[in-house]
């Protein structure tokens, strides 16, 4: 009777385990996306110099959150001027963009998906600002989506209470082995001259914490974005565990 009573049970309990799995969206597998290229130049400009704006971005049509966070942050990455407003869309940057801007200017915006894991969306976002000079204006950033809480998470959100100085000394630690890596500690001056910094640039991929640089940043232009990565095994004990990856 009471080995009736457990495999009851367990029935019940596979059972209800099941309906779950029916009504609760499977974080194993990836969002459906959408590519949304496009390319305009000035109406009416037939000068090879004409202003120009491509747009390669990403649409996630179950999300739709999401969607518009992605469309916020390449309008936060095109503006040029710090505290400048944006236009409330990226059809109207793109206008407004081809109607104030001199010859031999363009703007480059890209959202691709860097990849998804454990309901983790990772979005880098890029732009490019060409004004005719020798060297253009790039731009990086990354979006950590949480489809289970259906928002961007911050740095404050991957971290334990408390842990943010640990995070950033870990992170002098990875920036140190990307010195002797790239042989760059052989350098005194440039050692001096680029030290460790900061940087809003985060991804929780699945092969590690990756932070990203923008140029000029702690190394010269000609060295352009630079990226280093933080093992998990490193951030016991300061990222929370729940955003460490099943396989880690």
């Amino acid at each position: 009777m009471q080995l009736l009573k457990v495999a009851s049970m367990a029935c019940i309990a596979l059972t209800l385990g099941a309906c779950q799995s029916l009504f609760q969206p499977s974080y194993l597998k990836p969002l459906d996306t959408q590519a949304d290229a496009s390319e305009q130049i000035k109406p009416g400009c037939d000068s090879p110099d004409c202003p120009l704006v491509n747009i390669d971005t990403v649409h996630f049509p179950a999300e739709p959150q999401l969607d518009s966070l992605v469309e916020q942050r390449l309008l936060q990455m095109a503006r040029t001027t710090p505290g400048a407003s944006v236009p409330p869309t990226l059809t109207a940057y793109r206008d407004k963009f081809l109607r104030e801007s001199p010859d031999r200017h363009s703007m480059y915006l890209q959202a691709k998906v860097r990849e998804q894991h454990d309901g983790l969306v990772i979005i880098e976002v890029s732009s490019y600002l060409d004004t005719g000079a020798a060297h253009g204006e790039p731009g990086r950033g990354f979006i950590n989506y949480s489809r289970l809480l259906h928002k961007e998470l911050s740095l404050t959100d991957m971290l334990l209470p408390g842990q943010e100085q640990a995070f950033w000394n870990t992170a002098k630690v990875a920036h140190n082995s990307w010195l002797i890596n790239s042989q760059m500690d052989r350098d005194p001056e440039f050692v001096k001259t680029w030290p460790f910094q900061k940087t809003p640039n985060i991804a929780l991929t699945s092969g590690g914490v990756v932070l990203k640089y923008n140029v000029a940043t702690i190394g010269p232009y000609a060295l352009g974005l630079i990226e280093m990565t933080i093992p998990y095994a490193r951030l016991t004990g300061v990222l929370k565990p729940e955003l460490m990856p099943a396989r880690h």
